[in-house]
């Protein structure tokens, strides 16, 4: 089964294989989804905390979810609660002692998630009364060959009691209790920064289980791979109220007495890491595509990403919680780098994608970690860059690109690893030296490991004019609505009711304080309207459900007072246009094809005798229990039609090039075929 990227609803469950045409310049803005480095630290060291932490922003992704299961498993309490800004993750801290000492965790392919797990469940369970207690950890086939070996050594230095299940080094673990003394540790850096995020995040456990009144002291062995990662775990321990002391990268000290308290309430970060993708597409296909929830003042290391592009030439601005790029102001390509990724080894694999669409060669060193993630990284690149048309060179911690002089139609291979899918699916762009190609994505559901929505977000980088619109005008009860929610539903497309856009500004005056008298207020807030037309009917406004609400009286009178002003009027237009994304737009009014995108490709009129648009109307208003009465509804038809059609700006006529469709002898079904019918023979 095979999903063309345009026109399908990207959500999962997802296709066997995604289809990504080649597309031209792009340009957007994306809200990234919190951080995976943030949300599994951040959860286990809630768990660890005494008191309660409310965690807003998580990710909700494979690799959080197996870290919340196992958390549930050892015994924490867990409450998901909605609130205005989304939904907020409620950890109730276990004071460094999980309440459950037998347990089987499955850690999925989460390399962070097991090797802050294990160090934290070795202290928790150290002088455990029942000598039977054990914790296994296991997960996927690919997680049974990443390495475990250095953080089981230094914690088998402390007396921990690790055992390897199966292959000695690697996972599945099984922990039993085991007295623990704190003796000074040395861990090895080459192979992963996680080993020594692990234990200095137990540290304050193993301290106060050996008794210790003395630091703990973590020597590095080795250069230690990832830097930024560890600055994140010791920032985030601080929140926490654990203070980590540092001698340069060769020596880390934990006081002891000290223990993890709630913060109260915690943030989590954008991910930097799912940024990457975005920011490579702005470089790469004009732009400019800017991602929010991180910036300048972001605590991790993959904004370091950004810093790379414009080393190969690319336009990056900053904000503090934004980061924007765009191609070279020179007209020139991207340029090929050398380039130490020792720092940003995962946002490197993105830069390997950029390759493709550089002039020149790229070598990307200091990437050894590659070889131990979700897969053989650089073998994997390797390969799947070749068949685009690159020329590729590897080694033991680094990677040589040479990129064709014409890309390759590819059906590329993902691995089971997330951010193969990710960054091969920039082939399919189109850069100022060459043309993108079409990219079959096997296995695309492999980014629910992180980015669950990332195809819909990748879609979503379109010029704005590029993306289908459908309009839908006509007069009152002509069924536009019910029409277009249909047609909506269908494709998986955006849905604009611009009739209700009056109301909704009203209503958002009233919740701002501001005065339906101030026109320049007004317009202010109506360019910004943070609303939401939901396929199912339902109107948000600031994530709130408020389709109702604007269906009030008061409310009806405010829109009728907001609708005078002229910048509000243009302000409502602009704001109308901003609905046109990808992967399309069903718009709802009574002058979409003529006056907001009068350059859209399907424009269709619906139409209806007064009489039967009467009989529609008395019987809404009869089924919601409102007396009516026909005659008065169908002189009142008539009269706005009137008033309609002859106002001077943006009357209620049918565009030249629209399809008059008449809805009088019609079902709705039957409304729905027919128009689903035209709109097949207007696309492309």
């Amino acid at each position: 089964m095979a999903a063309a990227l345009t026109g399908l609803s990207l959500m999962t469950p997802f296709p066997a294989q995604f289809v990504l045409p080649p597309r031209a310049a792009v340009a957007g803005e994306v809200a990234l989804p919190g951080s995976k480095s943030l949300s599994i630290r951040t959860l286990l060291l809630a768990a660890l905390a005494r008191g309660e932490t409310r965690v807003v922003g998580l990710l909700d992704s494979d690799d959080t979810r197996v870290m919340l299961d196992a958390l549930a498993r050892l015994g924490v309490r867990i409450v998901r609660e909605r609130s205005p800004a989304g939904e907020v993750v409620v950890v109730q801290g276990c004071d460094g002692v999980f309440p459950v000492a037998t347990a089987d965790l499955f850690v999925g392919n989460s390399g962070l998630s097991i090797r802050t797990l294990v160090p934290a469940i070795v202290a928790s369970l150290a002088g455990h009364a029942d000598p039977a207690a054990a914790v296994t950890l296991d997960g996927v086939a690919r997680m049974r060959e990443r390495p475990i070996g250095d953080l089981v050594d230094g914690l088998a230095a402390l007396g921990a009691k690790v055992e390897y299940q199966q292959s000695e080094g690697f996972p599945p673990l099984r922990l039993r209790p085991a007295a623990l003394q704190s003796s000074d540790l040395r861990v090895r850096g080459q192979t992963s920064s996680q080993f020594l995020t692990g234990l200095l995040q137990a540290a304050p456990q193993i301290l106060a289980a050996a008794g210790a009144r003395h630091d703990l002291q973590i020597a590095l062995e080795g250069e230690l791979i990832s830097k930024p990662y560890v600055t994140m775990t010791i920032g985030l321990m601080a929140r926490f109220g654990v203070r980590v002391e540092q001698t340069g990268w060769e020596r880390f000290s934990v006081p002891s007495g000290q223990a993890y308290t709630s913060p109260g309430s915690i943030a989590v970060e954008g991910d930097a890491s799912s940024a990457s993708y975005f920011l490579a597409a702005g470089a790469i296909a004009g732009g400019p595509v800017r991602v929010r929830g991180v910036g300048r003042d972001s605590v991790q290391g993959d904004v370091g990403f950004a810093h790379a592009l414009s080393q190969m030439g690319a336009q990056i601005r900053w904000g503090a919680d934004w980061i924007e790029a765009q191609a070279p102001a020179s007209g020139e390509p991207l340029q090929g780098i050398e380039l130490d990724c020792v720092a940003i080894p995962d946002a490197a694999m993105t830069l390997a994608a950029c390759a493709l669409h550089a002039r020149g060669e790229t070598h990307l060193y200091g990437i050894g970690s590659w070889r131990v993630k979700e897969t053989d990284r650089i073998a994997a690149m390797a390969t799947e860059l070749r068949k685009l048309g690159a020329e590729v060179h590897e080694g033991p911690d680094w990677i040589r690109i040479v990129p064709p002089e014409r890309l390759r139609d590819a059906t590329v291979d993902t691995y089971d690893d997330h951010r193969m899918a990710m960054c091969l699916s920039l082939a399919s762009l189109s850069s100022r030296v060459r043309a993108g190609v079409t990219v079959t994505v096997r296995d695309p559901a492999c980014v629910a490991k992180t980015f669950p929505e990332f195809f819909k977000c990748f879609a979503s980088l379109q010029t704005p004019a590029e993306a289908p619109v459908l309009t839908l005008d006509g007069p009152t009860a002509s069924g536009k609505g019910t029409i277009a929610a249909a047609i909506a539903r269908e494709l998986g497309w955006h849905l604009l009711d611009s009739g209700a856009l009056y109301r909704l500004t009203a209503l958002a005056a009233r919740q701002a304080g501001v005065a339906w008298s101030d026109e320049p207020a007004l317009a202010t807030l109506a360019a910004q309207l943070p609303v939401r037309f939901e396929q199912g009917g339902t109107v948000l406004l600031n994530n709130q459900d408020v389709t109702l609400t604007i269906r009030e009286e008061a409310i009806g009178e405010g829109a009728s007072q907001v609708a005078v002003w002229p910048a509000v009027r243009a302000a409502l237009l602009e704001r109308q246009r901003a609905f046109r994304q990808w992967p399309g737009l069903v718009a709802d009014g009574r002058d979409m094809g003529t006056v907001v995108f009068p350059d859209a490709p399907c424009k269709i009129f619906l139409q209806a005798s007064a009489e039967e648009r009467a009989r529609r109307r008395f019987k809404q208003l009869i089924e919601k229990g409102f007396s009516a009465n026909f005659d008065d509804l169908l002189q009142e038809l008539n009269a706005r039609d009137a008033r309609d059609a002859m106002r001077a700006v943006a009357p209620t006529v049918p565009a030249p090039d629209a399809w008059v469709l008449d809805t009088t002898g019609l079902s709705v079904e039957e409304t729905v075929a027919t128009v689903q019918s035209v709109l097949q023979q207007a696309r492309p």
